[in-house]
């Protein structure tokens, strides 16, 4: 049984950081994907950032300089680091992982991943 739980998120104002946890147990796939995601009230849930098992890593173009994914094998553990937050970052994040890579397909790189596995999620404020 695949379990995801996230952590770290919280009340911050605009400028500040957050550095979210996702930690990962029972997936044994060694080709993987996990990522980011985001909903906020009355919107949509969209894609922050992936990484793939190679490391290879998407961005949104919201997001592209302020935050950062990255996972600690050992620890089966997917990390979002978020800094020069804003109000417009307020949203439930949430981590998912499944199969798949991070491929390119002209002209971009894109997820080819089956999001099979989701976190309950953490909430991330963000004040003006």
């Amino acid at each position: 049984q695949v379990h995801l739980v996230e952590s770290g998120g919280g009340s911050v104002q605009a400028g500040g950081s957050l550095r979210l946890s996702c930690a990962a147990s029972g997936y044994t796939s060694s080709r993987y994907c996990m990522g980011w995601f985001r909903q906020a009230p009355g919107k949509e849930r969209e894609v922050v950032a992936l990484i793939d098992s190679t490391g290879r890593t998407l961005y949104d173009d919201s997001v592209k300089g302020r935050f950062t994914v990255s996972k600690d094998n050992t620890k089966t553990t997917l990390y979002l680091q978020m800094n020069s937050l804003k109000p417009q970052d307020t949203a439930m994040y949430y981590c998912a992982t499944g199969e798949g890579a991070i491929r390119f397909s002209f002209p971009y790189w894109r997820p080819f991943c089956d999001w099979h596995y989701w976190g309950q999620g953490t909430q991330v404020t963000v004040s003006s």
